[in-house]
């Protein structure tokens, strides 16, 4: 194995006197969960201890950004579920704006498609867009890797969870993406509810139902929470946010963009109810700050929407009218999805 120096301006080769031949990596061992769907593996970038930790540097290293000002996780901060929360459009190099607001990283082992519109179709494809965008990090991989393989402490890593020191764009994807897929939020007190742990208060427990019922809140088509602890089918949707009468006359097209089919126009990734106490503003563009604001637009604010969801039942109706005390008891029930053992967790947060 070689290591590259940088002195005075000259790089080194140096030849270690040792050998990482025989290296045997550590299995990621992922927590037992119930009520949720089995965890998938994944047999070209399996999950190990090794890589995880790799990961989850890179991850809080600027060492990505064009002038190395930002990292993964000044837009995805552990605090705020790994969201921006209290930012509209998060902030990138040389004070460029993103032009959605920035969806939480938690229970992404489980998600098929990434980003608001679904452009990315694995976690360690999502890993390679936010690098190179213009507006966000805005780095060419070939600069981003000459960067990695000249840092000898990461050279090193590399090569013992790669084999190689022959690193490249695919390399870096996949232990970030590794790291990613830790991130599970499982012990909010709706989890713990369900495990037997804890109960629900009156409200919380009226809330839940009112959640469920179809004939009230009817959260049910998009947001399980009855018979999975994701809160979300993870899928897209159109839910009636803008009043539009043609499919082409959407201001942000989402989910259409990359289908290429205008009845996808205007639909969007389905977000997941958990940690919403962590994660506001809410909706593709942020334009609600308070939970209060997203019920009350489900309640009476829903518009008429060509590409509108079937599943938005009570649309022609304006929305679901509850009475406000029905919304009172709904934000209650949403309370207990937040997860601050999650955001706390020591394992997640930066290394450094």
């Amino acid at each position: 194995m070689t290591y590259r120096l940088a002195l005075f301006g000259l790089t080194i080769i140096v030849f270690t006197l040792f050998s990482f031949d025989n290296i045997e990596l550590t299995p990621y061992t992922f927590p037992e969960l119930n009520h949720f769907p089995e965890i998938p593996t994944d047999e070209d970038n399996p999950t190990t201890v090794e890589g995880v930790n790799l990961g989850r540097k890179l991850f809080y290293d600027p060492i990505l950004s064009e002038d190395k000002s930002i990292s993964c996780a000044s837009c995805h901060r552990q605090e705020s579920a790994f969201a921006d929360q209290g930012q509209v459009f998060s902030k990138g190099v040389h004070d460029s704006v993103t032009r959605r607001n920035a969806l939480p990283l938690f229970n992404l082992i489980w998600s098929k498609e990434f980003f608001w519109d679904g452009r990315a179709g694995s976690l360690e494809e999502q890993v390679f867009m936010p690098v190179r965008a213009h507006n966000e990090m805005n780095l060419d991989w070939h600069t981003a890797v000459h960067r990695i393989i000249n840092d000898p402490e990461y050279l090193t890593q590399f090569y013992l969870v790669f084999g190689t020191n022959q690193i490249d764009s695919s390399h870096v994807a996949k232990v970030i993406a590794q790291f990613e897929r830790t991130l599970l939020s499982y012990n909010s007190k709706f989890d713990r509810v369900l495990r037997g742990e804890d109960y629900f208060t009156h409200k919380e427990y009226r809330g839940y139902i009112l959640v469920n019922d179809q004939t009230k809140g009817d959260c049910i088509h998009c947001h399980i929470t009855d018979g999975s602890a994701l809160g979300t089918i993870g899928t897209f949707s159109n839910n009636g946010l803008d009043e539009i009468d043609n499919p082409l006359n959407y201001p942000d097209p989402g989910r259409g963009v990359i289908t290429g089919l205008t009845e996808d126009n205007g639909k969007f990734r389905i977000p997941t109810l958990r940690n919403l106490a962590f994660t506001a503003p809410y909706m593709h563009d942020g334009r609600f700050s308070t939970l209060e604001e997203v019920l009350e637009f489900y309640n009476s604010g829903v518009k008429q929407s060509v590409n509108i969801d079937p599943k938005m039942t009570h649309a022609r109706e304006g929305g679901v009218d509850l009475s406000p005390e029905e919304i009172d008891t709904i934000i209650a029930f949403l309370h207990t999805l937040n997860d601050s053992i999650f955001i706390r967790n020591p394992s997640h947060s930066n290394p450094r």
